[in-house]
């Protein structure tokens, strides 16, 4: 009997441990949330998403600024943002092609020393230059088909790009104060068309809240006068009634504004456009063109540009009537003409 007894007390504990291992077994899979945790966790590379959409509202604004969206912007930023919507363009070239690209304002002619607007000697580059109002420096870039502006040899048959004597044109060019930016335009008089040639970065006078303009460089529309000059390493002059070498203050290129035509907040004397100044290395000595100077407001007044453009655009406007029209903001501007 106690047999027996042993027997059964030791079959139910035996049931007892199967049973308890299978329900150990089962409890993980019944409690286990994996499933529940995977639906849970994948959503979470979504939540960044509405501050990438922040981050695509900055708006760009006018100087190199930026401004998030939601903030409120200065009155200085409100009246130069949106810049992007203002025209932008670079025909230069046209003027300068030899082919049916050309500006209308150009044409081709070949070389030849005999020409009947002439008598009693060779005709030369100058000669060409004289009779055409247009200058060596802009025909001896159309020879040369690159920037050179000195180099003029020619021989019989050479092409180059003279200024049209039948079509009556002018120069305009527009600067914004307020985005250190020149707007160069030509202007056909007889049909009342304006003709967007390029845009250039431009330096200008420093802030000064004495004047109407806020900077040293005025408001209003000039004329651009005839006493221009080309300078180069060693070219001494003076300056503020010191002796200085010029290409130091005024880079390689000096174009005087001669004559206050509309709305001028400053008289003509001393203004012009000039180059960027140049700078001696402290090492080497050797003059170098300050580029740091673009963009900036640091002029006593003047209008500075890289040596590239102001040399461009003197090889282009010197033979040509030219006025210069300065605003705060490109759309305060009075352009003359439809733009074509």
């Amino acid at each position: 009997m106690s047999t027996l007894r042993y027997f059964l007390i030791g079959a139910v504990a035996l049931f007892g441990a199967i049973g308890a291992i299978g329900w150990l077994k089962r409890a993980p899979r019944e409690k286990s949330p994996a499933p529940i945790v995977q639906e849970i966790v994948l959503p979470v590379p979504k939540i960044p998403r509405p501050a990438a959409k922040e981050s695509s509202s900055v708006k760009k604004i006018g100087l190199g600024h930026e401004k998030k969206g939601g903030e409120v912007p200065t009155v200085k930023q409100q009246e130069i943002r949106n810049s992007d919507d203002l025209p932008d363009a670079n025909r230069i070239g046209q003027l300068f092609a030899l082919d049916s690209s050309k500006l209308p304002i150009v044409e081709t002619v070949s070389y030849t020393s005999r020409v009947p607007w002439l008598k009693g000697r060779p005709a030369w580059i100058a000669d060409y230059a004289s009779h055409f109002e247009t200058s060596r420096h802009f025909i001896a870039r159309s020879l040369n088909k690159k920037r050179d502006y000195f180099t003029q040899k020619v021989g019989p048959g050479d092409k180059f790009n003279v200024f049209k004597k039948e079509i009556n044109f002018r120069f305009h060019l527009l600067i914004d104060l307020s985005r250190s930016k020149l707007w160069f335009y030509y202007i056909d008089s007889d049909a009342g068309e304006r003709v967007l040639l390029k845009t250039y970065r431009v330096g200008i006078g420093r802030l000064d809240p004495q004047k109407k303009s806020g900077y040293l460089t005025p408001l209003g529309t000039y004329e651009l006068g005839e006493k221009i000059a080309i300078y180069k390493p060693g070219t001494m002059g003076f300056f503020q009634d010191q002796k200085t070498e010029m290409i130091r203050v005024f880079g390689t290129r000096w174009i005087p504004f001669e004559k206050e035509i509309a709305g001028c907040t400053e008289p003509v004397k001393g203004l012009g456009l000039h180059g960027a100044p140049w700078t001696a290395d402290p090492l080497s000595g050797q003059l170098n063109e300050d580029l740091s100077k673009i963009g900036k407001y640091d002029s006593d007044g003047c209008i500075r540009l890289t040596q590239e453009d102001i040399e461009e655009i003197f090889a282009i406007v010197i033979t040509k009537p030219t006025t210069i029209e300065l605003v705060k903001d490109f759309r305060d501007a009075k352009l003359p003409g439809v733009e074509k």
